[in-house]
């Protein structure tokens, strides 16, 4: 197994760090391949704009079309270049960060703004009566996994069904499904640890265990069953799901879960 590790924290003596590190160690000693992207190490540039797109860029930008036409003709920047040919290189990705303000560290977003480019992670397929593009299920990234590791400062009681941060799995499905799934990428269900702000190094060696147990199972575990989009149960070109097919008393995020 390829796994490419994309990790966004600031401090490399935090818990992130060490659970990035301990993924590394992990999976290397298990005989796979990894590559890591440090974003702050690497001085990660999050804001996309015109040099990005070189001589592709246009006036006024657009960035949607521009950075279709640069991945086409080879102009995009070297450091989103290499980004890419790592996701293509992967079979899986673990992405290692710190819930903030409920969602990824905006360094981490900047990523995704600047690799996912229109013709790389989107803008692919055909549009007919009968399907909507290669999206959600398919794509250019399908075939690959991807795993979110993340930290939460608050206590697990707070981000449960009743919790006043709202459910886990609502905050991240803009990641697991608009992010990840779009391009094709199976999620895995995430790892998340709750209450790190008040975390002690008593209880970092059953972080550890667990940690290490989700990682050397990243092969076997079940992608979340998403709906994939061109298969039959979305009414197309509307994108609603077909009456019916939700679970008695099924509303939301859900909706697009099987089972």
């Amino acid at each position: 197994m390829k796994t490419l590790i994309v990790y966004a924290h600031p401090e490399p003596k935090s818990l992130n760090s060490s659970l990035k590190d301990l993924a590394v160690s992990t999976l290397e000693n298990a005989g796979h391949e990894v590559r890591v992207s440090d974003l702050y190490a690497m001085n990660w540039k999050a804001v996309v704009d015109a040099a990005d797109y070189g001589p592709d860029a246009s006036s006024p930008l657009k960035v949607a079309l521009d950075s279709g036409r640069a991945f086409d003709a080879g102009t995009l920047t070297p450091d989103v270049l290499a980004e890419q040919e790592k996701l293509l290189w992967a079979d899986t990705i673990v992405f290692q960060f710190p819930l903030w303000w409920y969602t990824m560290p905006a360094i981490l977003k900047g990523w995704v703004d600047r690799v996912f480019t229109y013709h790389f992670a989107y803008g692919v397929g055909e549009h007919s009566d009968t399907r909507y593009g290669e999206r959600f299920g398919e794509g250019t990234l399908a075939g690959r996994k991807a795993l979110l590791s993340v930290t939460a400062g608050g206590p697990e009681s707070h981000y449960a069904a009743r919790g006043i941060n709202g459910p886990i799995d609502d905050l991240l499905f803009p990641i697991h499904h608009g992010i990840l799934y779009y391009p094709g990428i199976e999620v895995l269900p995430p790892f998340v640890l709750y209450g790190t702000d008040r975390m002690t190094s008593v209880e970092y060696p059953d972080v550890a265990k667990a940690w290490e147990q989700r990682l050397l199972t990243l092969e076997s575990t079940e992608p979340i069953a998403f709906r994939r989009q061109n298969f039959g149960d979305y009414e197309i070109p509307s994108l609603h799901l077909k009456e019916g097919l939700e679970p008695a008393g099924r509303t939301g995020f859900g909706l697009h879960v099987r089972g």
